[in-house]
């Protein structure tokens, strides 16, 4: 048993996160997973508690421990309220959102599938700068967004990228633009990315590049053809979904976001309020997001040994919640990870 103490921040989060986030602990408990918790709010429970969704609090535990696990947050409807993850990120400069989708389950339209998308995280048409010209009366005549990619940005994000393939084994990255029509904006990432590649990472994969639409038609058809997938932010975004589709939604897609000094691990669902409390919630997603943040502190044997137990509980066990056509509640669930995880 390791003595290592390594300081997290824990936020349950909104809707079903406290249930999954204990699952989740219960888990990395019987791991023996050397983490030591700060709990904090956030979402919808920290504008009750403090007015705001992201309390000072909350900011300062994670500038602290530079680590967090979070639930799902809601973010208040009115207000004015921004989405409190995008403010994660920027607060703490996450630049890079990894999305793995991996098949658990076999049998569904897709098997076998091993993907990752790797997303830009704070640049693009995602950073806001917008705003409407009025005409004739009508103050919402014309709408008009600015994107912004830089090359710095874009570099950080790419090498992140390029440094991950390497280090996992990736054969194939495949850069996804729409530097045809949008030469500026995504040319500047392409650009910069077969620049990188010629310089630093030639013979190490193979690089390839495909236009977005393209790419979301070769998913659908034939996923096997891609290996990682490197973005920007808007079509990260959209990507990182359809692949999770890939593999059975979003309960089965977990999700990191990294930054030089800080990494929130997190199940990109959302609180799902209308199941919260009911002890049916699958918490999968966030179990597969404490595997990445055990990776990342590199405890790799511990995060291959949750993964297994995942696997094993679903497919051999076959305990299964109802989203994955089981009949298992969160506590049967967890119960039977737990076992699996201590050789049961």
């Amino acid at each position: 048993m390791t003595t290592l103490s390594i300081p997290a921040t824990l936020i349950p989060g909104d809707g079903i996160g406290p249930e999954i986030v204990d699952a989740t602990l219960a888990a990395l408990d019987a791991l023996k997973a050397p983490f030591t918790w700060d709990t904090q709010i956030a979402g919808l429970g920290g504008v009750k508690a403090s007015g705001d969704p992201l309390p000072q609090a909350t900011l300062d535990s994670i500038r602290r421990t530079r680590l967090a696990l979070k639930g799902p947050l809601e973010t208040p409807s009115g207000g004015g309220y921004r989405s409190s993850n995008v403010r994660l990120r920027e607060e703490f400069q996450l630049y890079a959102n990894l999305r793995p989708a991996r098949t658990i389950i076999p049998g569904g339209r897709f098997d076998k599938i091993d993907l990752v998308v790797v997303r830009e995280n704070l640049e693009g048409l995602y950073i806001g700068h917008e705003h409407y010209v009025p005409i004739d009366g009508d103050p919402h005549a014309v709408a008009m967004a600015t994107g912004i990619n830089t090359r710095q940005g874009s570099r950080r994000l790419l090498e992140y990228a390029f440094e991950t393939a390497v280090a996992t084994g990736r054969k194939k990255v495949t850069i996804v633009h729409k530097a045809n029509i949008m030469k500026a904006l995504t040319g500047i990432f392409l650009e910069t990315g077969l620049d990188l590649y010629e310089k630093k990472y030639k013979g190490k994969f193979e690089l390839d590049t495909v236009i977005i639409d393209a790419c979301a038609m070769k998913l659908v058809l034939n996923p096997w053809q891609f290996d990682m997938l490197v973005t920007t932010n808007l079509f990260g975004d959209i990507l990182s979904d359809l692949v999770a589709g890939l593999v059975g939604g979003l309960g089965m897609a977990p999700g990191a976001n990294i930054g030089a000094d800080a990494a929130i691990f997190e199940a990109v669902h959302g609180s799902a309020p209308d199941i919260a409390g009911k002890g049916i919630a699958n918490p999968t997603a966030l179990l597969l997001a404490a595997a990445l943040m055990l990776d990342h502190v590199k405890l790799p044997e511990l995060a291959m040994r949750l993964r297994t137990a995942i696997d094993e509980t679903l497919n051999i066990d076959n305990v299964r919640t109802g989203d994955l056509g089981g009949t298992a509640g969160t506590a049967a669930f967890t119960k039977a990870l737990v076992s699996r995880i201590n050789g049961g």
